[in-house]
């Protein structure tokens, strides 16, 4: 039998040179069906700059997207569809943080390849969507459910280093509850213009506005979902524009209002350092990440904040926040702030003890079950 997820140690970090649970692979395992391949393609590695990392990626992303090919003109169009989205998660691996040079950028294309050509078979389909925020365009994926009502829906929100290519699986769960569905990619990434800045929420804004006029949305039922830097957008978004967010799923966020003892704040700047040490662009480029530190830390949290920015009382709707306990990022102590704050009875949580950053390897059970949850929050109360 193929090695399963669980079957991998569980080893919090950020090592490309491992495949383990909680490691740097964890973004994409859960689109993976065959563990022991990326085992053999990570053994072959010999360094993460750019010249020794896309190379590699790109040759097992071409590889399934020939046998997709193949089996596309064969009519096989289900299996050429698992082809196409198993190209497209080692080219996004291969594109890794960002498009942070010309290689990237080619490699980047090749994801987008390889998904439109899976998007092309999906039932109900994938909509490009343009959203415009203060006369930028921002794409974004639109799905919905074949409904002759108006469908409660839910915006899907990127974090840092995966972009919306890889969040088709969520648009999936989406439509498997019953939900509509609009994938975009969060600021500073992807086809999103924006800069990272806490003021950059307006362009999440402009995203729920672009739901509630689409004819297929019931513009009174929208939630928002976010992994990582995903789940502090959302709390973010929701704090923003109590309004128009009706329920948020948050899988990990940072910072929310927890304040951080010094030991934790340097054991984050310590795994944060230990990241900054690969350099995946190019071989005599910048940092593909800054070094950190507690003053640093402490910075981030006066800018970021959900409670330096005055946003936690505004919450007010239910809010859903999965993590692991183990959490090298994101500090579990995030959750912990949220339940300790807000309307009595509007906040949960589901903790995985021994788990790290979003709970990964958790993602088949936390992942359906958050999208019934938005699903019945949404419906909840529900007038027609």
């Amino acid at each position: 039998m193929p090695k399963s997820i669980n079957e991998l140690e569980h080893q919090p970090g950020e090592d490309p040179f491992i495949v383990v649970r909680g490691g740097f692979y964890r973004r994409w395992l859960s689109m993976l069906n065959d563990i022991e391949e990326l085992e053999s393609i990570v053994a072959t590695l010999e360094g993460t700059t750019e010249d020794k990392w896309v190379p590699v990626w790109r040759e097992a992303g071409a590889k399934h997207e020939t046998v997709g090919d193949r089996l596309e003109a064969d009519g096989a169009v289900e299996a050429a569809k698992h082809q196409f989205l198993l190209a497209k998660t080692y080219y996004a691996i291969g594109r890794f943080p960002a498009e942070i040079s010309p290689l990237k950028a080619d490699v980047s294309a090749d994801c987008a390849r390889a998904y439109r050509k899976a998007c092309a078979h999906l039932d109900p389909p994938m909509e490009v969507l343009e959203i415009v925020c203060e006369g930028s365009g921002i794409r974004a994926h639109f799905r919905a459910p074949r409904s002759a009502a108006p469908l409660p829906a839910v915006l899907i929100m990127c974090g840092a280093d995966v972009f919306k290519e890889d969040r088709g699986w969520a648009a999936e769960l989406a439509l498997e509850a019953g939900l509509a569905s609009l994938v975009m990619d969060a600021p500073g990434t992807g086809e999103n213009p924006f800069p990272w800045v806490p003021g950059s929420v307006k362009a999440w804004v402009a995203a729920i506005d672009a739901l509630m006029a689409r004819p297929e949305v019931d513009q009174s039922r929208i939630g928002a979902f976010g992994i990582s830097r995903g789940g502090y957008s959302v709390m973010q978004l929701a704090g923003t524009a109590p309004e128009k967010v009706k329920a948020v799923a948050a899988i990990a966020g940072h910072p929310f209002g927890y304040e951080m003892s010094e030991e934790e704040m340097a054991a984050i700047a310590a795994a944060r350092n230990r990241r900054s040490t690969y350099r995946f662009g190019p071989p005599d480029g910048p940092p593909s990440f800054p070094t950190w530190s507690v003053e640093r830390e402490r910075e981030i949290f006066a800018d970021w904040s959900l409670s330096s920015l005055g946003l936690v009382e505004r919450i007010n709707m239910p809010v859903l926040m999965i993590n692991g306990d183990n959490d090298h990022l994101a500090p579990i102590g995030n959750i912990h702030y949220m339940l300790e704050s807000g309307p009595a009875g509007t906040r949960s949580a589901k903790i995985y003890k021994g788990s790290g950053h979003c709970a990964f390897e958790h993602q088949p059970e936390w992942g359906p079950a958050t999208f019934r949850w938005l699903e019945s929050r949404l419906s909840a109360g529900q007038t027609h």
